[in-house]
């Protein structure tokens, strides 16, 4: 017997087709307004790569030059999906060059004669919206040279996908497909003849959006922020468009975007990328700079948390921290079990990272790149903090993960204090993973320290029963350092110390206190944009914890510096001997 998810997902599969022959039959006449003006940015080399056939959509690519995108197989859905949302025309526009632009145009027509009718696979509410965006945006690129039929036919395609997109764009899942859906009917509706009666409800779903999906702080529930990014250029762009239009965009709309610009520097690398967490990449070339500047939003979080995260930055170091629990219920279907991990970047070259989304490399490097030991963090036992549920609706959810998340920030004698906890181990081994990490004025020196405790009487006759079951030997412990692929590891003769080597030419030297074993081992970086995993390095402290504390010092400083005393960064904490 069917539950009640999967009955959920026809119902709406089943509804999609029904108004998308609908909206199809409907055949709406219409016209553009006025002149559209593209907002959207490719690239370059990659419309040059489509246009030689080189066809590279959700990791994977297809080589087949000469053969139109819609005769191909794509090789998963993730890939189809890419395709029916025509976010590529960015890149052929561009590319611009009359290759690229026959590419557009035969692929656009042979869509509208092959899936035009209400049929496909691309009748969702999401992929229509940002289909209407592209489509819109580059009306003047697709329709050079073109007859004038052809321009009907465009625009009657236009105006039956806008029809349907008024009609469903509620059934989208909140979040990004929410806002893609409903701001391409607002686009649509400002754009074209005849669609300005879907304005004002959709702009009204919008404000609700905002209101319910965007938080006080600027976050949304996914924590992602490679979706928070792409949000907030949707709302950019929709209020251009509306101011153009004479049209004042909503205080919901206004509010959102004054919320999210602050949160989003927040989350930026010294090197321009966004912070690599919950399922998000660094984020489109451009794309983030462009959105801040387009925004006119000039304010900054101070150095504290935001969307769950907490920056220290100092000099031409950024080092940003997951402090919050992992997001709940269906927020949680991409989240990663990464509570307490951190990733640092110096100057325009990040060091330290976590593996990122395995997304796009299938299912088993997407549950690889979820788990807690492919982020820069404590892993206990091997296991996750946090796990995927039961096989069913919410098989995709993270469940058991922590519920307590403390975090105090504060500033030392000379820098920086960060200080966090989290109890995704407690229900299961009775110990707490707290984290100290203090980063120096400069931003040339980070001392960390990472300590396992047993502090309740619970929690102590847990760890007991855990570690009888091991005979007495011990929890096993691992920190993990994930590297990224250019900076460059040696371990030292006396495995004392690693020199890590930057392209700028920066030497960072990570050491430990001694308490626990430090290992160089393969790791992998993961990024939707490339072909497969790309290998690298990352650093381990390893140990076993025999007591009700246990703590591991570290330390990372440039070469050229003085390096950093591994402190006591607990003072008021309970010691190694505390029983």
């Amino acid at each position: 017997m069917a539950d009640q998810g999967t009955l959920a997902t026809q119902w709406s599969q089943y509804l999609n087709r029904l108004h998308a022959r609908r909206a199809a039959r409907a055949r709406p006449a219409t016209a553009f307004v006025s002149s559209p003006e593209p907002r959207t940015i490719g690239s370059y080399a990659r419309g040059r790569q489509l246009s030689a056939g080189n066809y590279m959509f959700a990791g994977s690519l297809v080589q087949t030059p000469g053969t139109s995108l819609w005769q191909i197989t794509p090789p998963d859905a993730m890939f189809e999906a890419e395709l029916h949302g025509f976010a590529w025309l960015d890149d052929l526009a561009a590319s611009g060059d009359a290759k690229a632009r026959d590419c557009a145009q035969d692929w656009l027509w042979e869509w509208i004669a092959l899936y035009g009718g209400g049929r496909g696979p691309g009748w969702t509410p999401d992929l229509t919206g940002r289909r209407l965006i592209r489509w819109i945006n580059h009306a003047l690129f697709m329709l050079s040279g073109m007859p004038g039929d052809a321009s009907e036919t465009f625009l009657r395609s236009l105006g039956s996908q806008t029809l349907f997109a008024a009609k469903r764009w509620q059934a989208a899942a909140p979040g990004l497909p929410r806002f893609e859906a409903v701001t391409g009917v607002i686009y649509a509706g400002l754009a074209l003849k005849g669609m300005d009666a879907h304005i004002a409800p959709a702009l009204r779903g919008l404000e609700q959006a905002c209101d319910e999906q965007i938080g006080t702080a600027g976050m949304l529930p996914t924590r992602n922020p490679e979706d928070l990014l792409e949000v907030f250029t949707l709302l950019t762009w929709t209020a251009e468009a509306l101011i153009e239009a004479d049209v004042e965009p909503g205080p919901a709309h206004r509010a959102a975007i004054e919320r999210i610009a602050p949160t989003l520097r927040t989350l930026r690398h010294a090197d321009g990328g966004l912070a690599r967490f919950h399922g998000g990449g660094r984020g489109l070339e451009g794309r983030l700079d462009t959105a801040l500047a387009a925004s006119g939003i000039k304010t900054a979080q101070p150095d504290g948390l935001s969307m769950g995260y907490v920056r220290l930055s100092a000099g031409r170091s950024s080092l940003i921290i997951d402090a919050a629990a992992p997001p709940a219920g269906a927020a949680s279907t991409g989240a990663h079990a990464s509570t307490l991990a951190f990733e640092l970047t110096s100057g325009r070259r990040p060091l330290i990272v976590n593996c990122g989304s395995g997304a796009t490399f299938g299912v088993e490097w997407r549950r690889a790149g979820r788990a807690t030991p492919s982020h820069s963090t404590l892993v206990l036992e091997g296991e996750s903090s946090a796990h995927l549920g039961p096989d069913g609706p919410q098989s995709e959810w993270l469940v058991n993960g922590p519920k307590s998340v403390p975090i105090q920030l504060s500033q030392a004698s000379d820098g920086l204090r960060f200080e966090g906890g989290h109890d995704g181990y407690a229900a299961r081994f009775g110990l707490v993973h707290a984290r100290t990490i203090e980063m120096t004025f400069d931003g040339r020196g980070i001392a960390g320290e990472d300590m396992l405790l047993s502090m309740e009487q619970a929690h102590r006759r847990r760890f007991d029963a855990a570690l009888d079951a091991t005979q007495l030997k011990g929890l096993k412990f691992a920190v993990h350092f994930h590297l990224h692929p250019d900076a460059d590891a040696e371990l030292d003769m006396n495995g004392a110390a690693v020199s890590i080597a930057l392209r700028s030419g920066e030497i960072w030297v990570f050491r430990t206190d001694g308490r626990a074993q430090i290992k160089l081992e393969p790791s992998v970086y993961l990024e939707k944009s490339r072909l497969k995993p790309r290998a690298s390095q990352q650093i381990i402290l390893t140990g076993r914890a025999m007591e009700y504390a246990t703590r591991v010092r570290w330390s990372l400083a440039k070469a050229q510096d003085t390096p950093i005393a591994i402190r006591d960064l607990a003072q008021d904490g309970p010691n190694d001997q505390d029983t």
